[in-house]
């Protein structure tokens, strides 16, 4: 690796919205009106993404990545203007990756899922709402993330968890090991997982969603500041 994050540019086909995904760093993406936009942005989130680094024992390696450099820019669709989130699988997600450079990426899915579960224990249960009195509560968070994850992404590669099954602490733990024995044995064997994701856009978004809202929590947390309002 060099010493720039490695970063690739999903852009919508109005224009709308351009997406920016750290390429070697599952979750580190951001979305926004410009290219500029974007790359400022994903300069102003690496301390977060530093705790994830961190937790898969690659805390050091980020930290040498300060800069920020785009190796790609390739069409997104109309989903990717709509939502401003990465929708589909650049050129750079259709290589083959190794089997080492694929368990690094499973380690820091992993730390994504600690990151989001570390949050989520600390966060008020009520959130912050927008200007509207719109937004999700923690626990409902908390649904969402693992509602998608069951039924958007760990379906693709075969792994079919009950409904519910993720709100238990044994739940989870079990979720999350079939989810990542079937993304290391789809790698392993070159198994597709659809007609547009491929495998490693398919690890990317399940840690975008999941670390965008553990973010999205922790901006929204209200803890402390009851005492502070009485």
């Amino acid at each position: 690796m060099t010493n720039d994050l490695n970063v690739i540019l999903e852009i919508g086909p109005k224009g709308k919205r351009v997406v920016g995904t750290a390429w070697d760093w599952p979750g580190l993406e951001r979305g926004g009106t410009s290219e500029s936009q974007v790359l400022a942005t994903l300069q102003e989130y690496l301390p977060r993404y530093a705790r994830v680094a961190g937790r898969a024992g690659l805390g050091d390696e980020f930290r040498q990545q300060s800069g920020l450099r785009v190796v790609e820019r390739y069409d997104g669709n109309t989903s990717t203007d709509y939502w401003g989130i990465s929708h589909t699988s650049s050129a750079l997600d259709r290589e083959p990756m190794s089997a080492d450079e694929w368990e690094r990426r499973l380690r820091l899915l992993r730390a994504c899922w600690a990151e989001f579960d570390a949050v989520a224990a600390r966060v008020s249960p009520e959130l912050r709402k927008g200007p509207r009195g719109g937004g999700r509560d923690r626990d409902e968070i908390i649904n969402h993330v693992f509602g998608s994850e069951r039924t958007q992404m760990a379906k693709k590669v075969g792994v079919i968890t009950p409904p519910g099954v993720m709100l238990t602490p044994d739940g989870l733990k079990a979720h999350r090991e079939d989810y990542i024995d079937a993304l290391r044995h789809y790698h392993a064997t070159g198994k597709r997982v659809g007609r547009t994701w491929t495998l490693s856009f398919l690890l990317r978004r399940t840690a975008y969603h999941t670390l965008d809202h553990a973010w999205e929590m922790e901006d929204k947390d209200l803890t402390g500041e009851e005492n502070e309002i009485s």
